[in-house]
């Protein structure tokens, strides 16, 4: 099975929120729905750990040791 992509997760996590929330789902199917849920949301936060941890290493090889937040839209750090 090939390897499923983070856009690709939140995009499937997003549709399972919506379904959920209009709360018209029988109680099979969001019992269904809330463990593909459960397992998109392992899969999008251990790709955002690993590319957390590819960022620190990129910046470390870079002699660039002080991490930062990144800014928001508005440009204030979150």
């Amino acid at each position: 099975m090939a390897k499923e992509k983070f856009e690709d997760a939140m995009d499937k996590l997003e549709t399972i929120v919506r379904e959920m929330e209009a709360g018209q789902m029988p109680l099979d199917s969001a019992l269904k729905s809330f463990e593909e849920g459960i397992r998109l949301i392992r899969l999008c936060q251990a790709k955002l750990d690993d590319t957390q941890r590819r960022v620190d290493q990129l910046l470390e090889k870079n002699d660039q040791t002080d991490t930062r937040p990144f800014a928001n839209e508005e440009g204030h750090e979150s």
